[in-house]
């Protein structure tokens, strides 16, 4: 395969920084938008349950559905987005949002609720492999460790967006005005983005009318893909335990309110888009000297294991321990950035929104699983041990990462290039 400017080439150096930052500004709006959809239902499950009569495992099921849909949604996004360019993929995720908010405001019972799943989830596959893909192909070289950081912190900052919106607007007003006001949100990112549309141009993929049939998938061959892919799955796995089980645990273990608890959940997704800041200086320094992203990753992801490894032991009491798992988003944000560009090393050339696509599916696999196996712990009273085995689960993943930095050398470079 090779590829075909629609109009606008990758960009060279230099490159003014106001075109690099409109370019990074709009990405990251739109991925807070992504993020701000994964938390469309979950605020309002308690209203929901008293007003449809609905059990913690009929909500549940919810996110299920989210996750399961948006996961296997991303690999299929990231052949459209090389087919067809990142920028209409991404105005029709957008749309499916705005469809979303316009269905949960309007649903009477748990059918209704399913179909907003289905819609968010379809909204948000596409977004790593559009967002990808864009941040690669026009954003400088020397600005993409920053590009990721703004990328990673504003998901972050859309995730604490989300229960203040929904639930605050519900307590003023009622959520199906929340869901409204959601709408024209949706809209007004969907209206900004179509304004700026020039900077959202990416490159496609032509397919030679003699390339072999199956080319498409030969990246699939590359074990550094699934490398990525396992990283994912279970750097997630441990995000998941401490965004779904964090409040439970510390008021189980040391008696924290729920409201204490919840405050120690928002404090751990701030420190994480402090860190992924911080991160982008981190990979810009590594670029420049020689410190592998993989290393990075490696580091960072230990910080964060030790850190709940020291929250299991229950050694830091209860304002301690709250503490530490605020730090652990930032050790854990710290590598974000240089994630970001371990997965751009490992990736072909044209095959950007395919691999993004597919090592990304690891995240949603990662939060559809880690409820399930760690929910098992929880039921019997396992507490500690459920933050132990996500810190294990964190330690894992730095094998996993190391494995991508032995996997994207020069040769393998070269092999991933005539794959492509």
């Amino acid at each position: 395969m090779n590829t075909a400017t629609l109009g606008a080439a990758a960009p060279t150096n230099p490159v003014p920084l106001k075109q690099d930052a409109s370019v990074i500004g709009l990405v990251g709006l739109a991925h807070a938008t992504s993020h701000f959809s994964h938390l469309l239902l979950a605020p309002l499950f308690p209203v929901f349950m008293r007003d449809f009569g609905l059990s913690y495992s009929d909500v549940g099921l919810l996110m299920s559905i989210f996750f399961v849909i948006s996961g296997s949604g991303q690999a299929v996004a990231g052949f459209v987005v090389d087919r067809f360019g990142a920028r209409p993929v991404l105005f029709a995720a957008i749309s499916c949002f705005l469809l979303a908010a316009l269905a949960a405001s309007q649903v009477t019972g748990y059918g209704g609720l399913v179909l907003v799943a289905v819609l968010a989830g379809l909204g948000n596959a596409p977004f790593h492999p559009a967002d990808f893909t864009i941040l690669n192909q026009r954003v400088s070289a020397p600005r993409l460790g920053h590009a990721f950081s703004t990328h990673g912190l504003t998901g972050n900052l859309g995730w604490a967006l989300a229960p203040a919106f929904l639930v605050g607007i519900t307590a003023l007003a009622d959520w199906r005005v929340a869901y409204y006001c959601a709408a024209l949100l949706y809209a007004a990112v969907l209206a900004l983005l179509f304004w700026q549309r020039d900077k959202l141009l990416t490159e496609v993929v032509v397919r030679h009318p003699d390339a072999p049939k199956g080319s498409d998938l030969a990246y699939l061959k590359l074990p550094v893909v699934w490398w990525c892919f396992s990283f994912f799955l279970l750097s997630t796995m441990t995000l998941a335990v401490v965004q779904s089980f964090a409040p439970s645990i510390l008021k189980n273990l040391h008696g924290v309110s729920v409201e204490a608890a919840t405050l120690t959940i928002s404090a751990y997704m701030l420190c994480g888009a402090f860190g992924m800041l911080v991160g982008g200086f981190v990979a810009a320094y590594g670029s420049s000297h020689r410190l592998s992203s993989d290393r990075v990753v490696a580091l960072s992801m230990s910080g964060g294991a030790l850190l709940l490894l020291i929250c299991a032991t229950g050694w830091l009491g209860a304002a301690g321990t709250m503490v530490a798992l605020a730090a652990t988003g930032f050790a854990v944000g710290v590598g974000g950035p240089s994630r970001d560009m371990m997965i751009k090393k490992a990736t072909p050339k044209g095959a950007t929104g395919r691999v993004y696509g597919t090592v990304y599916s690891g995240l949603d696999v990662g939060f559809a699983i880690s409820p399930v196996v760690f929910g098992g712990f929880m039921d019997r009273g396992w507490y500690a041990l459920t933050l132990a085995g996500a810190a294990v689960v964190l330690f894992i993943s730095v094998y996993a990462a190391l494995g991508v930095g032995r996997r994207t050398g020069p040769q393998v470079s070269g092999a991933a290039q005539s794959v492509a």
